[in-house]
Parts: C-alpha cells; sequence; structure tokens
C-alpha cells in the first residue's frame, strides 16, 4: 500500500473496535464461527467481520473505477475491478483480509498490537486464486512500528509477493536475495515517502501457503528496518491490482499469535486448542552434542501424529536419533513420532533425541513448532 491510500483511509476511518490483549504462553483462539451469508461491500473503504475475527476491506484508494468483494465465510473474491492504473506507479487498490488493526480498525478479539520480543510464534496460512488478464500482485503485508499504534502510518511495511502478472515490481530496487521460512526469495528494499518497505518476492506462483509470520519479521530486525521494542501491528493478505483484477480470490485465511507474557496484554484468555513448550537440553563437546528435547502439550486437544520442526544453526549435522525420525540432517528439521508415541495428550509430553556434529561455535535452536503451532521455549 502506498502513502496516498493511508492519507485517504485516514480521513474515512472509523472508530476502532477494543483491542483485546493475549497472555502468557497462549494464542488467540475462537469457537469455529456460524455459517453467514456473503457480504457485498462497494463503497470504496467499506469493511465486515468474516470468521467472526478478521476483516474483509474494500479498501479502494487510487481509482475512481468501481470495486467490489463479495466477503465470504473464510476470505473474499473480487467481483468487480473497473479502470486501470500505470505500472510504472501505486496500484488503484488493496483489498484484502485483515488481523489486528489499520487505521483506527481493529478485528474482533486480537491481541494486536503486541511487542516483536513478546511473540514467540505468529503461525498463518492463506490460500489465492489467480486470474489471467489483469495486472497485479497477490500480496501478503505485514506492518510494523515503534508505538502500539491502532491509526496512522507505520513506520515499516513487510510485503510478500505470492505471485505477479504483468510488469509490476515492489517499492525501491531488488537488493539481493534470501532463504525464508524455506523458501527462496527477491529481496527488494526501499521507501514510499511514508514508510520503508522491505519486499520479499516468490520466483513463481504460490498458491496456498502455510508459515511464521515471525521469520519475516526476523528478517526486518536483521536489516535494521524493525527492533524487537517495536509493535507487530497487522498482518493481511490481498491484492494490489494495476489493471482490472475481477475474479481474484482469497480462499481461506488464518492467523494466530502467541505470546510470552510481556508484553501489554493485561490477561490471558482461555487456552487454546493446540499449544506446546518445548525443553530442550544439550550435552555438548569439542564437534560434537547431544539434545534432549520434550515436547509438551500445554493446549486442551490432544496432538496425534505428531511432527515438531525446527532449525539447526549452522555448521550442525544430525547423526543419529531416538524416540523420533529426523529429517533431513542439517537445516530446516522435522522430528517425527514413532508407532510407539503417536500422541501428544493435553497436559502430557514426549520427548526425543539426537546425536550431532558442529563446526565453529555451539548454538541452539530458537524456535520450534508443533504441528505447525510455534512453541514457547522453556
Amino acid at each position: 500500500m502506498r502513502p496516498l491510500l493511508r492519507r485517504l483511509r485516514s480521513l474515512r476511518a472509523t472508530a476502532a473496535a477494543a483491542v483485546l490483549a493475549l497472555g502468557p504462553l497462549t494464542a488467540l483462539a475462537a469457537a469455529a464461527p456460524a455459517a453467514q451469508a456473503d457480504t457485498l461491500l462497494c463503497e470504496p473503504y467499506g469493511t465486515t467481520v468474516v470468521q467472526g475475527r478478521y476483516l474483509v476491506q474494500n479498501n479502494r484508494w487510487g481509482s475512481s473505477g468501481t470495486q467490489c468483494v463479495n466477503a465470504t465465510a473464510t476470505g473474499f473474491e473480487l467481483t468487480r475491478a473497473d479502470g486501470s492504473v500505470p505500472t510504472d506507479g501505486p496500484p488503484k487498490s488493496y483489498p484484502s483480509v485483515v488481523h489486528g488493526c489499520h487505521y483506527t480498525r481493529c478485528s474482533p478479539g486480537t491481541a494486536l498490537p503486541e511487542r516483536v520480543g513478546a511473540i514467540t510464534g505468529a503461525p498463518t496460512s492463506v490460500s489465492y486464486g489467480y486470474v489471467t488478464g489483469a495486472v497485479y500482485n497477490a500480496s501478503y503485508d505485514i506492518w510494523l512500528d515503534p508505538t502500539p499504534r491502532t491509526d496512522g502510518v507505520n513506520r515499516t511495511e513487510i510485503m510478500i509477493w505470492f505471485h505477479r502478472a504483468g510488469p509490476v515490481n515492489p517499492v525501491g530496487s531488488r537488493t539481493g536475495s534470501a532463504t525464508v521460512a524455506g523458501r527462496d526469495w527477491e529481496v527488494w528494499t526501499g521507501n514510499n515517502g511514508a514508510n520503508d518497505v522491505l519486499s520479499f518476492v516468490a520466483p513463481s506462483a504460490i498458491t496456498s501457503w502455510s508459515f511464521d509470520v515471525m521469520d519475516f519479521v526476523d528478517q526486518a530486525v536483521a536489516r535494521g528496518l524493525a527492533q524487537p521494542s517495536w509493535y507487530v501491528t497487522s498482518i493481511q493478505a490481498g491484492f494490489e491490482p494495476w489493471q482490472h483484477g475481477a475474479g481474484l480470490r482469497v480462499g481461506s485465511f488464518s492467523s494466530t499469535v502467541v505470546t510470552d507474557g510481556t508484553g501489554p496484554g493485561p490477561g490471558p484468555d482461555p487456552a487454546p486448542p493446540t499449544a506446546c513448550e518445548v525443553t530442550y537440553t544439550p550435552n555438548v563437546w569439542p564437534g560434537g552434542f547431544t539434545a534432549n528435547v520434550t515436547l509438551t502439550n500445554t493446549g486442551r486437544a490432544p496432538v496425534d501424529g505428531w511432527k515438531a520442526a525446527f532449525t539447526l544453526p549452522a555448521g550442525q549435522t544430525v547423526t543419529h536419533a531416538w524416540n523420533a525420525a529426523l529429517t533431513p540432517a542439517s537445516g530446516a528439521v522435522t522430528a517425527t513420532g514413532t508407532p510407539s508415541n503417536p500422541r501428544i495428550a493435553p497436559g502430557g509430553s514426549q520427548s526425543f533425541g539426537f546425536q550431532g556434529t558442529y563446526a565453529g561455535t555451539f548454538a541452539e535452536p530458537t524456535r520450534f513448532s508443533l504441528n505447525g503451532t510455534p512453541c514457547a521455549v522453556a
């Protein structure tokens, strides 16, 4: 989104919904929403609630042409997208689904804004539907600011381009490449006149993906575009069309935030269905080590067919494992339970271990997830 968007929307925004905080080692959780009829939004800045916890926004800000989005039970579809704008300038809109607060509007029950250093994980999942004959990107936005603001321009925008169609590029210039969350990306950096923009562009179209938002936030921190003391204010998935775009669709969207309890929230939410804690105990000698890992299910539902994912620091290689199968031997590793220990009951735990080698200085993994849910590290 570009600065004109922010100025226009700040004039149109309505009063904010209440922000609900998130407590220690808990995730935002909501019961499955009741079925709802689709809602058609044609007002330029119209919004509606989907899944009982996210906002769908029409967000037509760069064109006078009519635009309409049909908000469905799980996402939205762009049903009308009249007009076009030059491809060497900003897009005409950003129809999207939002978790968090943006220009005084907050999604129901959100814990955002939340301090970067207090977030232990932010798992998300999205699926996109693309069209031909239009110029657009499918972009996933993460907004960061030094203050927990719920309105106005944020300091840094992270954009993840799942797909681009036509001669369009991110703000700024290409400054390199990176592997983030197990995928390779072009990296673009720049400033749109109102905020810094860090963009990750997929080399080929991604139609659906589940990942951890914090992997990209960590990139912004590492590049000096954010700090652990800053706040994640919103997480959004949508499209930036330049020409046409009817039929573009976000089929599904989910976003959760897990904290360590040191953020601004006054108290905990109920325990989510899935939550976890990891204890990692290494024994190290020159060039080698063993590690015992205990996974504790702190949620209220059993975890069947458990898989623990973590990334070994550079230079470490697994040579042997017990009570789980570990693949691959280095990098982003997944530990899968055996037929003898396939379930982790609520309040229960499973343990596994492995032996490995290392080069340089020994370090421990810092992030773990259990069946896609980020875990607190004890």
